[in-house]
């Protein structure tokens, strides 16, 4: 799901939303499959795929897009192993990333040439401000690519595109500011469907049956932003294989970066997704995925509030913005909002640095005092992190 500079738009957060609630309404009863197989959804039912045979067929691809969700570690942490074999099967390889836009491509070459540190990488990457999730997540990815000499592509935009997109319309928006970004493809009749389900679900906030067609070309524009530099990175290294980083939602069912890709003219695309285990086997319909691979999260993760967050100031001083939260998580329980402005953490002024560091130190069932401010009200609201198992 996208996150701050990056546009956050309805799909990313609800299409996650969407599919993981209808199968979990059906897995309450069986759980699918188990941790590290792959899944394929047969003509029969579900049935596992070797890990080898999967890899081979993925490796023969152009493009292998890896979907996530941003805040998943296990999500992170599948994508550095499924990297690892593809490069050792094709090691003319480029890794795409959605974390980044375009603009900053001059630093993510130099992070793999090894001219910068990692904090000085994050820095003028603009990490916290452009993504938000924590780094900790991202970086074996990106020391991977680093200390194998892999490319890294920048696939994303300015946030100020498909947001004008989506109050204009295409043909509106001025050529300066569409970062050189063509028309995008029509989407499928079953993307529009999908996209009209997300839409009707907040209608007070898509304000009017006119603003749905702006609505379907600004997540379009945001899938044909983030396929054109695949596309023209295969344009002059016709012989590499190219890995995509990004949201789940721009790869499930084919209907986003994939179907983008095949209207640029690059016909083997590969798509694989993770798999709940406590889901039910029933969600892995055809078209889904090539495959998905099962994962249960273990009970060790460092601790997280569950948020993304971009800096924030005004007049009456500076503190954190949430841009988003995830549902279920450490902030959501406590009763924090997207929209909400951190001003303080344990008593300190709020900088976004400092509340990552306070958050990792923490120890299991630790309490995390907050000062937020929403709107013109400012209250106090205790994070409860759970205790160890």
């Amino acid at each position: 799901m996208p996150p701050t500079v990056i546009p956050r738009f309805l799909l990313a957060a609800l299409v996650l939303t969407v599919s993981a609630s209808c199968s979990g309404s059906q897995g309450q009863a069986a759980s699918c499959g188990e941790p590290g197989q792959w899944l394929v959804a047969a003509a029969l039912g579900v049935a596992t795929e070797s890990p080898v045979a999967l890899m081979e067929r993925m490796a023969a691809q152009q493009v292998v897009l890896l979907g996530e969700s941003h805040d998943s570690a296990e999500d992170h942490r599948w994508q550095l192993h499924v990297l690892a074999q593809l490069h050792s099967r094709r090691p003319a390889m480029a890794i795409g990333f959605e974390m980044f836009p375009r603009r900053v491509q001059p630093v993510l070459d130099q992070w793999v040439a090894g001219s910068l540190a990692e904090q000085d990488f994050l820095e003028r990457a603009e990490w916290d401000k452009v993504w938000g999730f924590d780094p900790r997540d991202y970086l074996p990815l990106l020391h991977y690519a680093r200390m194998n000499r892999i490319p890294m592509l920048a696939l994303n935009v300015e946030r100020s595109l498909p947001e004008a997109v989506g109050k204009l319309g295409w043909d509106a928006v001025p050529e300066t500011q569409k970062e050189g970004i063509g028309r995008p493809a029509a989407p499928s009749a079953a993307y529009l469907k999908m996209l009209r389900d997300v839409f009707d679900h907040h209608p007070a906030k898509n304000r009017g049956e006119d603003t749905f067609p702006r609505f379907v070309e600004s997540q379009t524009v945001w899938d044909r932003a983030m396929a054109q530099p695949v596309a023209a990175h295969l344009g002059k290294q016709p012989a590499a294989l190219v890995v995509a980083i990004l949201g789940a939602g721009h790869v499930r069912h084919g209907h986003g970066v994939s179907h983008q890709l095949k209207d640029l003219g690059v016909a083997r695309v590969g798509t694989l997704l993770t798999w709940n285990q406590a889901e039910a086997c029933a969600g892995i319909t055809p078209g889904l995925a090539d495959a998905v691979y099962v994962v249960r999260a273990p009970a060790a993760n460092p601790p997280r509030l569950g948020i993304a967050m971009e800096p924030h100031r005004d007049g009456a001083g500076a503190g954190i913005r949430l841009a988003d939260i995830t549902p279920g998580s450490v902030a959501a329980q406590a009763g924090l909002r997207v929209g909400d402005v951190i001003v303080t953490v344990a008593g300190q002024p709020a900088k976004i640095a400092g509340l990552r560091a306070v958050v990792q130190r923490l120890p299991a069932g630790a309490w995390l005092p907050l000062k937020v401010k929403r709107g013109n009200e400012e209250i106090e609201i205790v994070a409860r992190f759970p205790a160890a198992p």
